[in-house]
């Protein structure tokens, strides 16, 4: 599912480049991510770097702060100065998902934050790895894992996640309880079912797609309303039964305070880049496509996705002290 839907931006993003021009940036800028290197938020982050580089005339860097959620990512872009040269990328899980989950979270997402642009919604899908060669369906899965209590194991980027919760979503209405694996990222998660430490799991459909191909997983579903591109022959789940439509969204902040120039300013470069050939490519490896919007409805959407995340967190008590 797309939070967003099509709109129709470019109009905008052309006005904005027709803005009376700006001294800003006279220095390089940065992108902080809360994940390790291998994410999602760190490829887009990198592919997004370079002709955002090339639309601003300075260099842009990626720096990775992981940790506790992608909170210490977030917090740290959350108190840097408002001068358009620390921006950062949000995901679900830090502007939805952890102002509910986090007990202590130490930036809130509304007032710490000024909404830039909206990138994209990459789609979930659900994987089993070698350590259940019998398995070859999400039925035999559900199955599987309704033997016992923890049956089954399936790996996350940590508690509370998106696919943390995503998982809970589908197996607690079967009454079925899965042992959940942390892990500090994306690609370490998806690394450990590869390996056979952990069963299964619920990630981006893109890093799925890409050990699929060299058979070291078997995608039993995707978490979308239609089929993925990348995963053409795997049912969506809700072929399967299911109603659950769930991805991973990304979007572009800076700290809240910085002039609205720059946010016009960032907003139309960032805009430019999501156009470029080589970031679309990169996307679409994603199963993904770039989702450009205004910063109102990024910040609407963001307040939207808040409220709909907070009723499944206190739904499966995914808190974090």
């Amino acid at each position: 599912m797309s939070p967003l839907g099509r709109r129709t931006v470019l109009a905008l993003a052309g006005a904005a480049l027709a803005a009376p021009a700006l001294a800003y940036p006279e220095r390089p800028l940065r992108i902080v991510i809360g994940g390790p290197p291998g994410g999602l938020n760190d490829i887009v982050a990198r592919a997004m770097a370079q002709p955002l580089a090339a639309l601003l005339g300075q260099s842009v860097v990626v720096e990775n702060r992981p940790g506790a959620g992608a909170s210490i990512g977030a917090t740290f872009a959350a108190r840097a100065a408002p001068d358009g040269y620390t921006l950062w990328m949000g995901i679900v899980d830090t502007q939805a998902i952890l102002p509910t989950s986090m007990r202590n979270l130490a930036y809130d997402p509304d007032r710490d934050f000024a909404p830039i642009t909206f990138i994209c919604n990459a789609p979930f899908a659900m994987a089993v790895g070698p350590s259940k060669p019998a398995i070859g369906s999400f039925e035999a899965l559900m199955a599987a894992a309704a033997v016992r209590p923890e049956a089954i194991s399936f790996s996350s980027w940590g508690v509370a996640s998106t696919p943390h919760l995503a998982m809970q979503r589908i197996i607690l209405p079967r009454r079925i309880e899965m042992l959940h694996v942390p892990f500090a990222g994306a690609a370490p998660a998806l690394q450990a079912v590869v390996a056979g430490q952990v069963d299964c799991t619920v990630l981006p459909a893109g890093g799925v797609a890409q050990m699929a191909q060299v058979g070291r997983v078997r995608p039993l579903a995707v978490l979308a309303k239609q089929r993925v591109a990348l995963l053409p022959e795997v049912p969506t789940l809700l072929e399967l039964g299911g109603e659950l439509d769930a991805g991973l969204w990304l979007a572009l902040y800076a700290p809240s305070a910085t002039p609205a120039p720059i946010i016009t300013r960032l907003n139309a470069a960032a805009h430019e880049a999501m156009r470029t050939p080589a970031f679309v490519e990169t996307l679409r490896q994603q199963g993904a496509v770039p989702e450009p919007s205004t910063p109102e409805e990024l910040g609407a959407l963001g307040r939207r996705e808040r409220q709909a995340w907070a009723q499944v967190v206190r739904a499966t008590g995914a808190f974090l002290d």
